[in-house]
């Protein structure tokens, strides 16, 4: 019978484990070999990403593939051979393996190998298994073709293709778990490889395909004993990039890592070697941007300060980058299902703080959390419900201002802890439970010091349906602060301010109803509302009747859903009694051209969809709005 022994935890493992105050005291569940079922899926799956170290020591990454596999297979114990179509003239790894030579002679690294990492997937079953060893041959063969071309528009740099074979000596193996895979059909593609930038400083198109990604490849190591490559994913725009003004500087990228399995194999490389090499592929054009960088991991605070939402995150500042039109072997395209292949485990896209516009007022370091209890509830309508909160201590934050939000923190009551999967709630994994309401309620409006304040809120997660399931006075959350600048400006031109609102998205305006924050003779307000919803208008015209010459309302929505409600339909006619006018229909470009003339300032709130329709509907408008999309 044979044994082996697991890796131990090299010290940038170690070192990371104790900065994001991890307890790992299992063994290292990489396998010193090939394993049996590794050699099983990697002759199966379709797609290879494989990195390795230039000359200058910095880690590039590629990824290769074809739509029929085997696109790599074992031949022999712990021997893996890859042979497939790459770009022979622009792919980095290419170039570090063999430095331009393309003519098919066999090549044999000095002494045991050249250092390398590769994971092997299959996107359209979620399946990945990492690979690390040394390449001790191969050969790529470009036939008759010369090795550069230039296009005759712009002198742009065009490449040739060429067939790569490959011989590494596997010594270690992983097989890691499916969260985070979109899932995508791979077919094959032949590399047409046109390099249209290497500039560090990232081109707009560059920064559009980053931000268009929904996952990308991730080469590291640790000094020059081993390597890792390995996949992050996620929702498209997850990874984020800061340019800086001076085009003579590297862009940064910055991507959060997701709660995964706690070994932080790659994390722990960049803690003794803070380099890495990305690969980013676009799957349904075949372009690609290769990056490689110096890193800086990002733990509790510091990342949260640098993007939003999260505790973990890396800052990559580019040294190298080529961004290559057609680069790729393969295609990539969505699944036809409900969800086009998204990952259940997909948080919502998190922005740099640098994108965001507004500060937030917070308690000062180091002070007791800031509580706010919860009052009173009022149910408005089947899933919209107003809280009122009181302040322990309202002098901490300073009035907030009319049209901000209050961030709040559930953690303490929905945080379950570390999981490795939980497929019953996959996008709890990454919550943080922090949440920001807008504030309904007009500052110094309610309580005795005015420490009191209301949001409205539809219940449609984890954190509204717990509210929902609270009583007043037994309800306690931390209070993170108050931010965001979304004030209506009334000028003194004489002209009005338009509002457009979709449902909730009315909330903003209610915090601006306090006496002389608006002159409601110069606001035309259009809000569009479902008819389950009909409870909502109701109640806010019984609190702010003088908003009625101001308002419009478009309902939306089949009247038969009434038909079983005699509640709904008593408020429906109440609504209908204020005279407040009514359309029985969605809301129009006419609309709102029509009062174009009248119009200075617009301002929206409602969700993206009809957000950019009503943006394409006022071309050459500014337009102020709420921005939910973090």
């Amino acid at each position: 019978m044979a044994f082996f022994q697991s890796p131990p935890w090299h010290d940038g493992e170690k070192s990371i484990h104790k900065r994001t105050h991890v307890r790992y005291d299992e063994d290292n569940p990489t396998s010193p070999f090939l394993t049996p079922r590794a050699a099983q899926q990697i002759q199966r799956y379709q797609l290879m990403a494989l990195g390795t170290l230039d000359d200058n020591d910095r880690p590039w990454c590629t990824v290769w593939g074809s739509g029929k596999p085997p696109l790599a297979q074992s031949i022999g114990q712990s021997i893996m051979g890859i042979r497939t179509n790459v770009d022979a003239s622009f792919d980095p790894v290419v170039e570090a393996i063999w430095k331009g030579k393309g003519n098919g002679e066999v090549f044999r690294p000095e002494g045991d190998g050249k250092m390398m990492a590769g994971v092997s997937i299959q996107l359209e079953e979620r399946g990945r298994v990492k690979l690390a060893g040394k390449i001790i041959a191969g050969a790529l063969n470009t036939g008759a073709q010369s090795s550069e071309q230039t296009r005759n528009e712009g002198n742009i740099p065009s490449g040739i293709s060429g067939e790569v074979q490959l011989v590494i000596k596997i010594d270690q193996s992983l097989a890691n778990c499916p969260k985070y895979l979109n899932r995508k059909k791979i077919t094959s593609a032949a590399p047409k490889p046109v390099l249209l930038s290497s500039s560090p400083h990232l081109t707009q198109k560059a920064i559009d395909l980053v931000h268009q990604a929904d996952l990308f490849f991730i080469t590291s190591a640790h000094e020059h004993e081993d390597m890792d490559t390995n996949h992050r994913g996620g929702p498209q725009g997850f990874i984020r990039v800061h340019q800086p003004e001076d085009p003579n500087k590297g862009s940064t990228i910055v991507w959060p890592e997701y709660s995964g399995n706690n070994l932080y194999q790659t994390l722990g490389n960049l803690e003794t070697t803070p380099r890495a090499g990305l690969a980013i592929p676009d799957f349904a054009t075949g372009d690609v941007l290769y990056v490689t960088g110096d890193t800086e991991t990002l733990v509790g605070a510091e990342a949260s300060n640098v993007i939003a939402k999260t505790k973990l995150a890396v800052r990559l500042k580019v040294t190298g980058a080529r961004l290559v039109q057609e680069g790729l072997p393969f295609r990539g395209t969505l699944m036809g299902d409900a969800s086009q292949g998204r990952s259940p485990y997909n948080p919502r896209v998190r922005f740099l703080a640098s994108e965001q516009a507004d500060g937030m007022a917070t308690s000062a370091a180091g002070t007791a959390p800031i509580t706010a209890q919860m009052v009173l509830k009022s149910k408005i309508t089947p899933t919209i419900t107003r809280y009122r909160f009181a302040l322990t201590d309202p002098t901490t934050f300073g009035p907030w201002k009319p049209g901000q939000y209050v961030a709040m923190d559930f953690a303490d009551e929905l945080d379950m802890g570390y999981s490795h999967m939980r497929d019953d709630d996959p996008t709890s994994l990454n919550d943080d439970f922090i949440r920001s309401f807008t504030v309904s309620s007009a500052p110094n409006s309610l309580g005795v010091h005015g420490e009191e304040f209301e949001t409205t809120i539809r219940t449609v997660g984890s954190v509204t349906l717990w509210l929902e399931w609270q009583r007043p006075g037994m309800c306690e959350v931390e209070v993170l602060g108050f931010g965001g600048e979304f004030a209506f400006a009334q000028d003194n031109s004489g002209k009005k301010t338009g509002f457009v609102a979709a449902g909730i998205g009315i909330t903003p305006l209610l915090g601006q109803m306090g006496p002389g924050v608006l002159d409601l003779t110069r606001l035309k307000v259009w809000w569009s509302v479902g008819i389950r919803d009909v409870g909502l208008p109701l109640d806010i015209l019984t609190q702010y009747p003088d908003l009625r010459p101001a308002l419009t309302i478009y309902l939306t929505g089949d009247e038969a859903w009434l038909a079983s409600d005699r509640e709904q339909q008593v408020k429906l006619q109440k609504l209908i009694d204020t005279d407040v006018a009514i359309k029985r229909r969605r809301l129009e470009q006419t609309d709102l051209t029509g009062a174009q003339d009248e119009v200075d300032n617009w301002y929206l709130c409602t969700a993206p969809a009809l957000r950019k329709i009503v943006q394409d509907w006022l071309p050459g408008k500014a337009l102020v709005y709420e921005n939910f999309d973090y």
